[in-house]
């Protein structure tokens, strides 16, 4: 499990939720939620996030948008209060997916030319 902190410049409350609907529809994301002072944090959880496209999404939308880190959330969870005899078990049934790209607005290339290969070849071809 990786934490995403991403820092956004949101106004109001509808730029909040416009972001934390941004970061709920990415791929592989367990759980959302705001931090900072001023709320401008967006603290992203899960499995196989693309941090850097998930950036670019904020970008995207609100035009200043910075990635503050990526850690093991894990780690961070015993760093932060750990300690207490509690161990946490964790079993997923689910099928790990490959990482999603952010290159899934654009279309597959296609080919330049196609060679035909000609059965035929001394014969005339012109119609």
């Amino acid at each position: 499990m990786k934490k995403i902190v991403i820092q956004v410049h949101m106004e109001n409350d509808k730029c909040r939720s416009k972001a934390l609907k941004i970061a709920a529809a990415s791929q592989g994301v367990h759980s959302v939620a705001l931090e900072g002072e001023s709320r401008d944090q967006v603290v992203v959880t899960g499995d196989t996030i693309d941090s850097v496209c998930l950036t670019n999404k904020f970008r995207k939308k609100f035009s200043n948008a910075t990635l503050i880190s990526v850690a093991d959330a894990n780690a961070s969870d015993e760093q932060q209060g750990g300690g207490g005899g509690e161990q946490k078990v964790e079993t997923t049934l689910e099928k790990k997916l490959p990482i999603a790209y952010c290159y899934a607005n654009f279309p597959p290339p296609c080919p330049l030319y196609v060679v035909d290969h000609d059965p035929y070849p001394n014969t005339c071809s012109i119609l």
